[in-house]
């Protein structure tokens, strides 16, 4: 095994872990979370601009202000991962949180207290949202964004650890693995920018909003079921040290001659990147 160990720590038996029995609940848990966060982001201008009454520029402005927060959060969230938690506990915290963004997000779009009503039929005039109606939507939002930060950078890597990179067949079967994954992302960004948006459109925000909530807890339950056959990394500490570490060895070799057979380059043995729970990187002409 690469060193891989159960949530308590102890070394994991290789048949009873990890490969497709762990990802098959990894494959479908993603699904329902793109469905989840594709459900609420594809026609959140349209809600802003309708619903909260807000004008075209502004709308568009908040919705990427949110997405630029989205995906920088999980910057926080791997660090948080690699050098506290772990991927494991860091994903359950955040997955929380982010269900918590979804049920405030689907309550603000539900109650009419924590809405403006509709703008009367054939009249211009539309009545505001107060502060604290807005207060409450943009807070369930980036709650939201912060879920995302913990779960978006971890669930894949929780993926990839399933498998042992010292093995042939299973160094194989995470390509496959990753083949299914991005499958998974378009299915679910596909449901929600077809059923979702349509449903949003002609039912109600509020159907179109539950229904990704339900979608995310079923998600979370599916992924807490496949614990037992996890497997899980040993935590390597910091990883702006090692980020820091290569960085400094670079600048003081970068007028090394570099030999043309790969396989003089230095390498330590195999066996200690599995004691210390790493791996090593395959030489590449691409960035030279």
């Amino acid at each position: 095994m690469d060193g891989s160990v159960d949530l308590k720590g102890r070394p994991v038996l290789r048949s009873k872990t990890g490969r497709w029995k762990a990802c098959s609940f990894i494959v479908v848990y993603e699904v329902f979370e793109r469905m989840a966060y594709y459900g609420i982001a594809s026609n959140l201008v349209i809600y802003l601009t309708t619903k909260l009454h807000e004008g075209t520029v502004a709308s568009s402005s908040n919705v990427s202000n949110w997405s630029g927060t989205v995906w920088i959060t999980p910057v926080i969230g791997a660090y948080i991962a690699d050098t506290h938690w772990g991927r494991y506990w860091t994903f359950i915290v955040f997955s929380f949180i982010y269900i918590l963004g979804m049920v405030i997000l689907t309550l603000a779009v539900a109650l009419p207290s924590l809405r403006p009503p509709e703008c009367q039929p054939g009249s211009n005039f539309c009545e505001k949202a107060s502060k604290f109606q807005v207060g409450i939507f943009y807070f369930a939002l980036y709650v939201l964004a912060v879920g995302t930060g913990g779960t978006k950078p971890n669930i894949s890597t929780i993926g990839a650890d399933q498998f042992d990179e010292f093995d042939a067949k299973e160094k194989l079967q995470k390509s496959s693995f990753f083949n299914w994954w991005i499958f998974s992302v378009f299915l679910g960004m596909l449901f929600a920018d077809s059923f979702l948006i349509y449903i949003q459109d002609r039912v109600g925000f509020t159907i179109g909003y539950a229904i990704p909530t339900v979608g995310l807890i079923i998600s979370i339950i599916l992924f807490l079921i496949g614990t037992p056959f996890y497997r899980h990394k040993v935590q390597n500490g910091n990883p702006f040290n090692r980020m820091t570490q290569v960085i400094v060895a670079a600048v003081r070799k970068w007028k090394v001659d570099v030999p043309s057979d790969p396989t003089k380059l230095y390498e330590v043995d195999p066996k200690e990147y599995v004691a210390k729970g790493r791996f090593p990187i395959s030489h590449t002409p691409v960035l030279r």
